[in-house]
């Protein structure tokens, strides 16, 4: 670790810190009528005097300060710390995911939250996941580097990792946490100089996982009582590729798509005015979360959706900067996956509010409603920050102009 930076990327930092406020903001607006709605039962069950509307702007701020405090005090940790340590923490999380199947409750048919009594919030152990993972993958590629296109001591172990979390992760079941860590892990596989033969019958089992999802799991929906675990994905894929009237009229989920395109595109350049979307009253449910993009186009269009992109592209543009300039294939590899992971993230989220996706439970990074999704987010900039400290932006690589995928830059 030579030619240590003194300090950390501050612009990267301040951006994400941006991002963070503009997220606050936007959270007291939309989640006016579902905090209303939440502390009315709150009231009937006796647990508060009065209803209020700012239940999730009160919970969004012990958020945002847990966070911005563990990042204060763990910013210095040197990221070999997490390299050392990649597959005990990937161990953790993996106790995690068994622990949330076998002690904790399910919630609307699925196993995925850790709910305990000391936390002010339920831990959704998938969030963390995709860190783990991407952290261990970078660790053995780095590790298996010479060997990493043979079958044995290459394809074999990461074979092994992927049938581990498509197991846990489908009892839960959560299949669209396995659409984005799956793919996004072939990926880095791909670009980690993999054989290509290996990886194409991984995209080829990837493929009939899918429609074997699709078909088999179908239910009746004529039928009372036949729906089944993954029923939602094939309804929501249904609800995607139809326009029947009487999905919108019933509420389904083809009717929160409808209400998003009513809000993202009623309402001309200049949208409604901070504070003013009319969707956010229960016409767009549970707008906090999936659908927040919905109503930050609803209230600030042009302008809000411009700022919201630039600082996403500009997130990513550090990552991949700092990647490049990284000292050893560790930080490269993760510092490169976070850049493409939180575009893939954020751009399947824009997607389902454009209702060019399906309508999945992925959350827009930074700014969809989550304690569990922000305390993972800072994890990501911790450990990227730390990387930045250790950069050397001096250094020319063989093969800079040439930044292809499976470039020089991750064969030195």
């Amino acid at each position: 670790m030579k030619n240590i930076s003194q300090s950390v990327d501050y612009k990267l930092f301040f951006v994400v810190l941006i991002l963070i406020i503009f997220w606050m903001i936007m959270i007291s607006s939309v989640s006016i009528y579902p905090s209303f709605k939440v502390t009315t039962n709150m009231m009937t069950a006796w647990l508060i005097d009065e209803p209020y509307n700012y239940f999730f702007v009160r919970k969004n701020i012990f958020h945002v300060l847990l966070s911005l405090f563990l990042l204060a005090v763990t910013v210095k940790v040197p990221y070999v710390f997490f390299e050392k340590y990649a597959r005990q923490f990937f161990g953790l999380i993996l106790v995690l995911l068994v622990a949330v199947l076998l002690i904790w409750p399910s919630w609307n048919g699925a196993r995925g939250w850790i709910d305990l009594p000391f936390l002010p919030f339920a831990i959704q152990p998938t969030e963390f996941l995709k860190f783990a993972t991407i952290v261990l993958f970078a660790y053995l590629f780095k590790r298996q580097q010479k060997n990493i296109s043979r079958f044995k001591e290459g394809f074999l172990p990461f074979a092994w990792i992927l049938s581990i979390i498509l197991l846990l992760v489908w009892m839960q079941p959560d299949f669209w946490t396995i659409m984005v860590v799956i793919p996004m892990s072939v990926m880095m596989f791909f670009i980690a100089w993999a054989n290509v033969r290996y990886l194409l019958i991984l995209w080829i089992l990837w493929i009939v996982l899918s429609l074997w999802v699709y078909f088999w799991w179908k239910h009746d929906k004529e039928k009372v009582g036949d729906e089944n675990k993954l029923s939602y994905i094939t309804d929501r894929i249904d609800n995607f590729l139809t326009d029947s009237k009487s999905a919108i009229s019933k509420k389904t989920i083809h009717y929160q798509s409808e209400q998003a395109l009513i809000a993202i595109g009623s309402w001309g350049v200049t949208g409604l005015g901070f504070w003013n979307s009319i969707q956010k009253f229960w016409y767009l449910p549970e707008v906090q979360w999936d659908f927040i993009f919905s109503v930050i186009a609803e209230e600030l269009w042009l302008v809000g959706v411009l700022v919201l992109l630039s600082l996403f592209s500009y997130i990513a543009y550090r990552a991949f900067y700092i990647s490049y300039f990284s000292p050893d294939l560790f930080s490269r590899y993760y510092a490169f996956w976070f850049a493409c992971w939180i575009l893939l993230q954020a751009c399947i989220n824009i997607g389902v509010n454009l209702n060019i996706v399906p309508l999945t439970w992925i959350t827009l990074p930074f700014v969809s409603y989550g304690g569990s999704s922000l305390l993972s987010l800072c994890l990501w900039l911790w450990l990227l920050l730390n990387v930045s400290r250790f950069i050397d932006t001096t250094k020319t690589r063989t093969g800079r102009k040439k930044m292809y995928f499976r470039s020089k830059i991750f064969m030195k």
